[in-house]
């Protein structure tokens, strides 16, 4: 079984093997990264639930204090989940088609 790791924030934990231990709203797969990607968009919490209509008022306002107190963090992970940083990690190169193709 994954070990869950409780936050200084009580809706959002890390669990080792989950969404390679990045924070998340505890009890779902859903990170702070994509909520926080969503708030800076300018979606507001409501707009969000909508989108999620199973995480609580207080997750996601939750997960976007958490992304106010670990913002450098979050940023990090958020530069790194680009599809170039994905074809620069693997070796990969994206075809005339739009496939990706992978190194063999």
């Amino acid at each position: 079984m994954a070990t869950e790791i409780k936050t200084e924030h009580p809706h959002i934990v890390r669990t080792q093997g989950i969404r390679g231990g990045r924070p998340c709203i505890e009890g779902t797969g859903i990170t702070v990264m994509l909520i926080a990607k969503f708030y800076k968009m300018g979606c507001d919490p409501d707009q969000i639930m909508g989108m999620y209509p199973h995480l609580s008022a207080a997750s996601v306002y939750d997960a976007i204090s958490y992304y106010h107190d670990h913002q450098d963090e979050i940023e990090e992970d958020i530069a790194e989940s680009t599809l170039e940083k994905f074809l620069e990690k693997t070796g990969s190169h994206v075809d005339e088609h739009g496939q990706v193709v992978f190194r063999p």
